[in-house]
């Protein structure tokens, strides 16, 4: 239904005149006579008749303008919805965060104090790629990512935390195996991060005695700054440790590490911020 003869149907019926109507639209008064009675011919029903020389609305006519006086103004609206709509997602840098989630979270944070008119839009999905940028790690299939315009891969250092009046803090490095009486705060298991720390643990001849285990990447860190025991830390996914209690040592054997993966995905429509807050995160790093 065109929605052009349905406003000239609704100018017409609130002056109920063809004439009047016609000059009100700028349009010649044939024109308007045809376009009422090709909408008539379409809704199968008469909107006018005819009184002397004036017209009125038929009961079909008066239904049809009480239905366009709240239609009308919201297909009035449409086109500026839709702007706003678009300038919103274009705007909107949709994350699909499997690794580093702290880091990523503070880095949004710092981000958008410089740029407040972005909004981001995260989630936690190994199945799903539609997404600007994807932040995950070895361990985890991402098979199904191929549609990246960029890929970064940094390796991420994995060091102990230990109470600064542990033996071990004076240490520049230690092995892990040195380490394996001592008591473990530790992600659960079920977290990938939590499996790739027993996985160094395995290497080294031994599996930690848990004191502490928790879902909660937060969490684990205040228990360890409470120097309850130690812990695996991540280099760039957990931060610089900012408790004084506690010291950062080196892991000398085995090698502990992870790749670090962040990939910039061509997802349409094209938010205005990816690019800039992809290169951002790898300034951070």
């Amino acid at each position: 239904m065109d929605i052009q003869k349905l406003k000239y149907f609704y100018v017409t019926a609130q002056l109920e005149h063809i004439t009047r109507a016609a000059e009100a639209l700028h349009i010649a008064q044939p024109s308007l006579t045809q376009a009422i009675h090709l909408l008539e011919d379409e809704l199968g029903v008469p909107l006018f008749k005819r009184e002397g020389r004036k017209i009125a609305l038929t009961e079909f006519g008066r239904y049809l303008q009480e239905r366009l006086e709240v239609l009308l103004p919201e297909f009035d609206n449409l086109a500026s919805e839709m702007q706003q709509l678009k300038q919103a997602v274009t705007k909107t840098v949709k994350l699909n965060i499997l690794a580093a989630s702290s880091f990523v979270i503070n880095t949004i944070m710092d981000y958008k104090q410089k740029n407040p008119d972005v909004i981001f839009d995260f989630e936690q999905n190994e199945l799903k790629y539609d997404c600007d940028i994807l932040i995950t790690t070895n361990g985890i299939n991402t098979d199904g990512s191929k549609n990246y315009l960029q890929r970064c891969v940094k390796k991420e250092k994995i060091y102990l935390a230990v109470p600064k009046d542990s033996k071990y803090a004076d240490f520049s490095s230690v092995e892990l195996g040195s380490v394996k009486d001592e008591s473990f705060i530790m992600l659960s298991s079920t977290r990938l991060f939590g499996a790739i720390c027993n996985k160094f643990c395995s290497v080294a001849g031994f599996y930690p005695k848990i004191i502490f285990e928790s879902d909660s990447p937060i969490a684990v860190q205040n228990i360890i700054s409470m120097g309850a025991g130690i812990a695996f830390w991540p280099e760039y996914s957990w931060g610089k440790l900012h408790n004084k209690n506690l010291k950062l040592v080196s892991i000398s054997d085995p090698i502990c590490e992870r790749d670090l993966i962040v990939e910039l995905h061509g997802r349409i429509p094209k938010s205005i911020y990816a690019e800039d807050f992809y290169n951002y995160l790898l300034k951070k790093i």
